[in-house]
Parts: C-alpha cells; sequence; structure tokens
C-alpha cells in the first residue's frame, strides 16, 4: 500500500471518489480533511497510484496509544475489486490482528469479506 501525501494527488482522488458517492462517503471525508491540513492526523492509502482498486484511510500508527482500542483504529474502506479488499485484510501489514479495529464502508460485500478473512484466520 502507498500513503498518498501529494496534495496534488490527494485532489485527484477526491475527484475520482466523488463520482462514486454515496458509497465512497467514509473514505471522502477523510481525503478531504487530510488535503486540507490534516488536523486530525490520518493517512490515506491506495494499492496503487493513479489506477486504484482500494482505497483506505486510518489514524496514523504513530497516534495509537491503546492496541485494544478499537475507537481509535477506524479504519474507512472503499474497494472496487473485493478481491482486493481480501488481499488487503488478509495478507499485508495494513490491517494487523495485533490491533483491535473497525472498519467501515458502505459496500454489499464488506462484511463477507470481512468474515472470511476473520474465519480464516481463526477469529470471531
Amino acid at each position: 500500500m502507498q500513503i498518498l501525501r501529494c496534495p496534488a494527488q490527494l485532489q485527484l482522488l477526491e475527484e475520482a471518489l466523488r463520482k462514486s458517492l454515496p458509497t465512497t462517503l467514509p473514505v471522502l471525508g477523510t481525503v478531504m480533511t487530510v488535503a486540507r491540513g490534516n488536523p486530525a492526523s490520518h493517512e490515506v492509502l491506495v494499492d496503487s497510484w493513479p489506477h486504484f482498486s482500494i482505497v483506505l484511510t486510518r489514524l496514523r500508527p504513530e497516534e495509537h496509544r491503546d492496541p485494544r482500542d478499537y475507537y481509535t483504529n477506524q479504519l474507512a474502506v472503499f474497494y472496487r475489486d473485493k478481491g482486493a479488499l481480501q488481499a488487503l485484510l488478509g495478507g499485508t501489514e495494513v490491517v494487523t490482528g495485533a490491533r483491535a479495529f473497525q472498519i467501515m464502508g458502505m459496500q454489499d460485500g464488506l462484511d463477507e469479506a470481512v468474515r472470511e478473512v476473520a474465519s480464516a484466520r481463526g477469529l470471531k
């Protein structure tokens, strides 16, 4: 996953996400916040740029105080490909089982993908 920091990239991402409203709403708000100064210390990650399949927003890892606090470790996700979501959840360091987390998204199949990956890891 690649962290987007460049204002021009964030602006292009914002424009692309606006075209898919309302399903992009959970990530669009954070993208807009990061592009406008990022007072909440979030980061925006994509699997590739500029042709992305998945966008994930989260609090910067250095801001986490308690690995058991799922409230501060909220993730928002928008994906174009369910396989990209499963790969993100199942095999990357971006989402790790070492921390409790919540994942938010508005797309059909998100809950199924999370359940499949959790089941494969032996988690509830």
